[in-house]
């Protein structure tokens, strides 16, 4: 059955690619709406992903593929714009003549957060109709610490990064429960312990911490990004693969993608892969890029983009290896059938 939904996904979620041209204040437009988490990568060369929030403000920056601190670039992300964002001249957001790519998400509710924590946000951006926020915190050090995430459901995916010391950035997803996370930055297998999520699932209100350094040292500054499946619009689950390249795993979303977030979970060390539906490439030859390694774009076929999901056309490792598990997060370009009745088509 076709899964409708009451808003349109772009008004939440995009991606959006241009060329940089290396000056100072280039206005990039065409984002459909102010966004309040900008993801960059220079596609072309080996330059880090620079991630900046409305939450931190404009102008700092963390980067996905290091442990690195976050960083004040004065050349960096001048502002958030209403269709889009001002970039200055630094190299892993304007390089000048070379293709950049950033994923835009919406959130900007910055009062009324829910829940009784024990740890009070100092700032925070959430949306519950799209299921995203952004938390900023100061940590306690106290294992089963709570924070507030205003999705108004458990979340499917959080990722947290420490911003006043180096330390890498733990993930929670839930198909692999509280106990168990993976680390954004690195190819590495699942990982077990308890000092991450306090093997506490979230709750619609609140989600737990550990004591580890990584997201809740006292007296050290954290973010988190929280997210949470909403149907018709964003899909956060797992599959399996089959080792197939002619004939490889169909992930069903329920809505065609636009970005994709994954990772195995099982067999071993793999690259996270995210694949869009807006760097050019086609279903056969869509592009990757590696959000834990700073290199450039790759190539290879990997998925095809289709109108309800995606589908393997590779055997390897990094997306579908024969019995091998994998979680993604995706997030819509269209549902299959809008709310004006109108039916999406593949890639």
């Amino acid at each position: 059955m076709a899964e409708y939904i009451s808003f349109q996904p772009s008004d939440f979620f995009n991606a959006l690619p241009f060329v940089g041209n290396g000056a100072t204040g280039h206005a990039i437009t065409g984002v459909g709406f102010q966004p309040d988490f900008c993801w960059f990568k220079n596609r072309e060369v080996a330059n880090d992903y620079w991630l900046f929030d409305s939450v931190r403000g404009v102008e700092k920056y963390i980067e996905c593929d290091t442990t690195q601190i976050e960083t004040t670039a004065t050349d960096g992300l001048k502002s958030f714009d209403a269709d889009g964002f001002t970039v200055d001249d630094a190299n892993p957001i304007n390089h000048n003549t070379k293709d950049i790519i950033c994923w835009n998400w919406k959130a900007a509710t910055t009062s009324g957060i829910a829940g009784s924590p024990s740890i009070t946000p100092s700032s925070y951006s959430f949306n519950a109709t799209s299921g995203f926020s952004i938390i900023k915190y100061v940590g306690n050090g106290t294992s089963g610490a709570t924070l507030p995430h205003g999705l108004g459901v458990a979340p499917d995916l959080i990722t947290v990064k420490c911003l006043s010391h180096t330390g890498s950035w733990p993930v929670y997803h839930t198909s692999l429960g509280a106990t168990k996370y993976l680390e954004l930055n690195q190819n590495s297998d699942v990982q077990t312990g308890t000092s991450r999520w306090n093997d506490t699932e979230p709750t619609s209100t609140l989600f737990s911490l550990g004591n580890t350094a990584n997201v809740n040292e006292n007296l050290r500054t954290y973010v988190a990004y929280c997210f949470t499946e909403k149907i018709g619009y964003s899909k956060i689950a797992e599959y399996w693969g089959n080792g197939q390249t002619s004939d490889g795993t169909f992930v069903y979303t329920g809505f065609r993608p636009s970005f994709i977030l994954m990772k195995r979970t099982s067999g071993g060390t793999a690259n996270w892969q995210i694949f869009d539906d807006k760097r050019l490439g086609y279903n056969g030859g869509n592009s990757y890029l590696s959000p834990n390694d700073d290199g450039a774009e790759n190539t290879g076929g990997q998925i095809d983009i289709v109108s309800n999901g995606f589908k393997m056309r590779n055997s390897g490792t990094y997306t579908n290896a024969s019995g091998d598990t994998y979680m993604y997060a995706a997030f819509a370009k269209f549902p299959i059938v809008s709310s004006n009745d109108v039916p999406t088509v593949a890639r």
